[in-house]
C-alpha cells in the first residue's frame, strides 16, 4: 500500500486582478469667439494704412519732397535726371507765421512759374534755379557777367566770384551770361538764374519771382549714387 508523500497543500492567496487606470488627457477650455473680430482687424489695418497715407501727405506737402531734374539749365551743378531732395520746412513756417520766405543768395530753389511766354513756352512749370539777387538790390549784366548792386556794394560785385558754388569757389560751368538785363528786385522778390547761362530761361526773361512762388530749397542730390552731394 503506497503512501502520499507530496507536500501538504497550503492556502496560497490568489493575486488580485490588476486595474489599468485610464490615461488622463487634460482638456483645454474653449475660448468663446468674439463677435465681429475679423471686421475689427480689417478696420485696424485700414486705419494703419490711412494714418501712413496722411503722414506721407503731410511730409510731402510741408517738410520735404523728391524731384527729378528735367533739362540742362543747371548743368554742370545738376545734370538731367538727377534725383533731388527739396527742403520745404522754411516755406511752411513762413506760411504759418505770415512772414515772407526769402532764401539766401546762392541757394538753389524750386518755384512755380506760370508765365513762360518770354521763354517761348505756354504752360506753367516748376523750375529749379539759383538765387542771384535779393529784395531791394539791382542786378544787371556787364560784359557777360552778373553784377549786383546794394548799399554795401554800391559799385557792384559779381556773385559768381564771391558765392563759392562748389569746392573750387566758382560756378561749375561757364559764367558767360548773355543778355542785357537790368532789374531792381522788388520787396519779397528774388532774382534767379540757371547755372548753365546760355541754356537757361530764368529771371533774365521773366523777371524776379515773388516769394509766394517758392516751394523750397535743394538740400541734397540723392542720385546718381556716386554723385551724392549736400547743398
Amino acid at each position: 500500500m503506497s503512501q502520499d508523500i507530496s507536500a501538504p497543500r497550503t492556502n496560497v492567496p490568489k493575486p488580485e486582478p490588476q486595474v489599468i487606470q485610464p490615461e488622463f488627457i487634460p482638456t483645454v477650455p474653449k475660448i468663446p469667439k468674439e463677435p465681429n473680430r475679423g471686421l475689427r482687424d480689417f478696420g485696424s489695418f485700414v486705419g494703419i494704412l490711412a494714418t501712413a497715407g496722411i503722414l506721407a501727405f503731410l511730409l510731402i506737402s510741408f517738410v520735404f519732397r523728391s524731384y527729378e531734374v528735367d533739362g540742362i539749365s543747371m548743368q554742370t551743378t545738376l545734370m538731367n535726371q538727377d534725383k533731388l531732395l527739396i527742403w520745404k520746412m522754411p516755406r511752411t513756417i513762413a506760411r504759418i507765421t505770415g512772414n515772407p520766405y526769402l532764401p539766401a543768395r546762392g541757394d538753389v530753389v524750386i518755384f512755380d512759374q506760370t508765365d513762360l511766354t518770354a521763354c517761348g513756352q505756354g504752360e506753367a512749370r516748376q523750375l529749379i534755379k539759383r538765387v542771384i539777387a535779393l529784395p531791394g538790390e539791382r542786378v544787371s549784366i556787364v560784359d557777360g557777367h552778373y553784377m549786383v548792386y546794394n548799399a554795401s556794394y554800391p559799385q557792384g560785385f559779381d556773385p559768381d566770384k564771391t558765392l563759392g558754388y562748389d569746392q573750387d569757389g566758382h560756378i561749375p560751368t561757364t559764367t558767360v551770361t548773355g543778355g542785357t538785363s537790368d532789374f531792381t528786385v522788388g520787396k519779397n522778390q528774388v532774382f534767379v538764374s540757371g547755372d548753365n547761362r546760355p541754356f537757361s530761361c530764368d529771371s533774365r526773361a521773366f523777371g524776379p519771382i515773388n516769394e509766394n512762388q517758392l516751394i523750397g530749397k535743394l538740400i541734397i542730390r540723392l542720385l546718381p549714387a556716386n554723385k551724392i552731394k549736400l547743398f
